[in-house]
């Protein structure tokens, strides 16, 4: 079956779909075509004074554009994209999926898969994504730059807002893990412009009706003095910017301490400072595993992944594995059950680990415990001495 066989089927199911109402979507991907920055197309139906549409999103390295077409028309682009730069198309319905690909051969391969949905979307257009922050007319986001006095998100910051609110959604899901009432103070160190330290103040206070502290600590004084001017002009009287180090910051009274890419060993301090407060949640982000690296490069022992280690790329990983695998066996030791997972801070940025502490409901220290205790130091004074690290610096500071 030749190239434009492949697509009159692929076209033609999509056309069947629509007629049978079963369609979901359809995603295009692996762009190759002539068009600077576009990378991807997505596809769904909408509902516009009553009569169907498909609204293409066309998702480029820094932005998105929506637009919509007519049913007949969106279909004859699709066709096009595919005959013109796309190497793969999916088509989503209720009964199936069908995918259509390009190998690097020049093969064309179409074939069927189960489908991954049976729910049709909803088609209102006017529909608006749930979001836990949103923009209105907040003097904060306006101050940042992120929307206008109206509350409209200006185009060049679509992705940020997107970053804020993917991120309160994290923190949403870990702090209902926690008793009722939790939060009542809350550090952010290494706070920056303050874009998610102003986030999460308005969740805890608008959505949940908190009336919690936050602190952003950052070592800029100007960054400082600006963040505190936005925050008295939002009149948020708990919020307030400190200059100084995540090192030096007394941390004693907080219940939720988050370190969003604090380099290399400030990561350390923050959760050594959130484990000395006995804070109920820990939750950092770390960035450049320069002092691991380092120990396992000066030391050059000899294991099961020198193979792999012998490579720049490989052993910058491996340092960044070790050095967070340890973190979180340390919060395990001190009575916090954890989390280590990849998420992606806005669309068009890498992933980042983050590594979370969750703490446990205070109990009497049972003979299993304190045997799990002698297991993980085990384990940690094992993973230093396999992979040659003379030191870890948070199990420096906590006398492990």
């Amino acid at each position: 079956m030749v190239f434009s066989e492949h697509i009159e089927q692929f076209i033609s199911a999509l056309e069947e779909s629509l007629s049978l109402k079963d369609f979901v979507k359809i995603s295009l991907g692996n762009y190759k075509g002539e068009e600077e920055l576009l990378k991807q197309i997505l596809v769904r139906k909408v509902l516009i004074k009553r009569e169907d549409k498909l609204a293409f999103t066309f998702r480029y390295k820094t932005r998105d554009v929506v637009k919509n077409f007519a049913v007949v028309e969106g279909v004859n682009l699709i066709s096009e994209y595919l005959r013109t730069g796309f190497k793969i198309g999916t088509l989503f319905t209720t009964q199936r999926d069908l995918i259509f690909e390009e190998l690097n051969n020049g093969k064309i391969v179409l074939r069927e898969t189960k489908a991954s949905t049976k729910e049709i979307p909803a088609v209102n257009h006017d529909q608006e994504k749930i979001r836990l922050i949103k923009p209105d007319s907040k003097p904060y986001l306006t101050e940042l730059k992120i929307t206008d006095a109206d509350g409209k998100v200006f185009k060049n910051a679509q992705d940020k807002f997107r970053q804020i609110n993917h991120y309160i959604e994290i923190l949403s899901s870990l702090i209902k893990e926690l008793p009722e009432g939790t939060i009542k103070k809350v550090a952010d160190m290494g706070s920056g412009k303050g874009y998610l330290t102003f986030a999460l103040y308005d969740y805890l206070h608008s959505v949940l009706k908190l009336n919690s502290e936050v602190v952003g600590v950052e070592y800029r004084q100007d960054m400082v003095d600006l963040c505190n001017a936005v925050a008295e002009k939002s009149a948020f009287d708990k919020l307030n910017f400190v200059q100084g180090t995540i090192e030096d910051y007394n941390a004693e009274d907080v219940n939720l301490l988050i370190a969003l890419h604090a380099c290399d060993t400030a990561t350390d301090d923050a959760i050594f400072k959130g484990i000395k407060a006995n804070a109920e949640l820990i939750v950092v982000a770390p960035c450049c595993h320069k002092q691991i690296r380092r120990e396992i490069e000066q030391n050059k022992v000899k294991n099961d992944v020198s193979f792999l280690t012998k490579y720049g790329i490989f052993l910058e990983r491996q340092a960044e594995m070790v050095t967070d695998g340890i973190r979180a066996l340390i919060l395990e030791y001190f009575g916090y059950k954890t989390k280590v997972f990849e998420f992606i801070s806005d669309a068009h940025t890498p992933k980042n680990v983050l590594v979370v502490g969750i703490k446990k409901a205070e109990s009497l220290k049972t003979k299993a415990e304190s045997e799990r205790q002698a297991e993980i130091l085990e384990k940690i004074k094992a993973s230093k001495s396999y992979f040659g690290i003379g030191y870890h610096h948070l199990v420096r500071l906590l006398n492990l």
